[in-house]
């Protein structure tokens, strides 16, 4: 087993960076620019964070070196106890080195952001809105299951039943990072609990990731351009909800952008919060317009429905949860809508991200 040097690797690098941005935080009047100051700390975070990873694994390594020197050495019967533990030790670190090897590849300008994630419930009315609710709960067990906390800012529920649209703050180191992979849209195949015929029923969602940017954006926006609407909060809440008009929805009028937010009791709250997405979702298109491939970061907006998925979900009359950009898949469709999708994640940043093209890759049960 080797651990290569250089890049994410690069333990000299990254502790001459960690020196040098320590050194700059040291200086007088540094934490003047509480923007600039909480970055550069964040920053430093980061980098110690993953240093400790690689530097702990190495020495695993030198560990597991030096125990099968002794294994060559041993002329008694201790030998077998040894080659027990050096078993289970590699087995432990191939798994360590392949999450290291997938967080490597975390190396876009914010993929150590925040996530917010919007899932937005195809044609298809209640069916189509149950199924969006149910992404929404994957998200949410996802998320806790990679030690990330996750927020519903923004929900609008079915008329009969799910979701029709919702927005989820995913916190946590990487969450972007990882979260952007699951940009497209979702189709689910299953017999419908909604229909009395019991006939299989196919339906899609619509998943959109944004980066949370962290500190102020540089974006100057005019205030005449912003519509602000109040209304009442909806869903489940205590006795605040639906009494007084705090959720707010900001529309951005020459981009046609939208933004929501109604999770915090208060108006101006719920205000500050829907700003700060706004610009990031403004900021991430004028990235891509830049870019001039609004497919490799955000993603045309195309008709939720056939032709445009990115992974499918069969419910009936097999089990199967598959990739359509890599091919990964899976059987146990339990453990995928339980939040376990890092098998599908994993594989799209393998094979390149954005770039990713179908390389059928069969994840084993």
């Amino acid at each position: 087993m080797q651990v290569t040097s250089g890049g994410f690797f690069d333990v000299d690098n990254k502790k001459k960076e960690i020196s040098r941005l320590e050194e700059q935080m040291g200086q007088q009047g540094f934490w003047d620019n509480k923007a600039v100051a909480q970055k550069t700390a964040t920053t430093v975070s980061r980098l110690k964070s993953s240093l400790g990873k690689i530097v702990g694994f190495r020495e695993k390594v030198d560990e597991l070196q030096l125990m099968c020197e002794l294994v060559a050495e041993s002329s008694n019967g201790d030998s077998a106890d040894y080659e027990a533990e050096i078993t289970s030790m590699t087995r432990t670190m191939e798994e360590e080195i392949d999450l290291l090897e997938v967080e490597s590849f975390l190396s876009g300008p914010h993929d150590s952001c925040n996530a917010i994630l919007s899932i937005h419930a195809g044609a298809g009315g209640t069916e189509s809105c149950d199924w969006a609710d149910m992404l929404l709960r994957m998200y949410g067990r996802w998320a806790e299951r990679r030690g990330f906390t996750a927020e519903v800012q923004d929900i609008l529920p079915g008329e009969e039943a799910g979701v029709s649209r919702a927005t989820l703050l995913i916190s946590g180191q990487n969450a972007y990072g990882y979260a952007k992979a699951e940009r497209g849209v979702h189709r689910l195949v299953r017999i419908s609990p909604f229909d009395s015929n019991k006939k299989r029923h196919t339906s899609f969602a619509a998943v959109d990731v944004i980066a949370e940017i962290e500190g102020e954006i540089d974006i100057d926006l005019n205030e005449d351009d912003i519509r602000v609407d109040t209304y009442r909060s909806s869903g489940k809440g205590g006795q605040h909800v639906n009494k007084t008009d705090s959720a707010v929805r900001l529309t951005h009028l020459p981009s046609g952008i939208v933004v929501a937010c109604q999770n915090e009791r208060s108006q101006h709250k719920n205000k500050a919060t829907a700003m700060k997405v706004l610009k990031s979702r403004i900021y991430e298109k004028m990235e891509d317009e830049k870019r001039a491939e609004m497919e490799k970061f955000y993603g045309e907006k195309n008709q939720i429905g056939w032709g445009n998925q990115i992974r499918s979900y069969v419910f009936q009359p097999y089990q199967m949860a598959k990739d359509l950009r890599t091919g990964a898949d899976t059987s146990n469709i339990q453990q995928v809508m339980d939040g376990n999708i890092d098998l599908f994640i994993h594989a799209w940043l393998r094979a390149g991200g954005p770039s990713a093209r179908n390389k059928d890759i069969r994840i084993d049960d």
